[in-house]
């Protein structure tokens, strides 16, 4: 009986030896593993190449007084609280965002069945690019239109300037803190 047991606990230690080895070979498996992704990002965004930006005052094509100045500065204030890049005055940065808005229209979007709006949608076009300071080339630049809708008897413009203004946003930090 007792050379049973012994066989026994030799076959256990035998079996937590293997398993214990199984286990530090994982842990290091796993170890150079995630050593291994560190250079890579969990951004959706990736990682960009530059770490300074400067956005210009958007010219402003259309007669919607002062718009072009607010998109400005929710541009800016966008870029700040994503952090990706730091915004700086022109002679610290590396990429200069430029841009125009070249059109604005408030355009009906549903109606009722008798014939009365519900809601209206904003669509605002712009031609924006993002330039290589050092040597005047050009990351990027793009004609980008976005819309926002708004309902008509509970909702104002600016509400569908502001959902149009957040789709910009999100477009304009995707193509310039993204990888080229």
């Amino acid at each position: 009986m007792l050379k049973i047991m012994e066989m026994a606990v030799t076959k256990m230690l035998v079996a937590i030896i293997a398993f214990s080895r199984k286990l530090v070979l994982f842990g290091l498996i796993l170890s150079m593993f995630i050593a291994g992704c560190g250079v890579y990002t969990l951004s959706p965004r990736g990682k960009s190449t530059i770490s300074t930006i400067t956005i210009e005052p958007l010219e402003n094509q259309t007669s919607e007084f002062g718009l072009a100045d607010r998109l400005t500065q929710i541009l800016v204030d966008a870029f700040i609280e994503d952090g990706s890049l730091k915004v700086v005055p022109v002679d610290q940065t590396e990429a200069q965002l430029v841009g125009t808005l070249l059109s604005y229209r408030r355009l009906p979007n549903t109606f009722d069945a008798s014939d009365q709006v519900q809601s209206y949608k904003v669509r605002m076009e712009f031609k924006l690019t993002l330039k290589n300071v050092a040597d005047g080339t050009e990351f990027w630049s793009q004609k980008v239109s976005q819309e926002g809708v708004y309902e008509a008897d509970t909702e104002t413009e600016e509400d569908g300037q502001l959902r149009a203004t957040a789709l910009l946003v999100e477009t304009v930090l995707d193509l310039t803190t993204k990888s080229w």
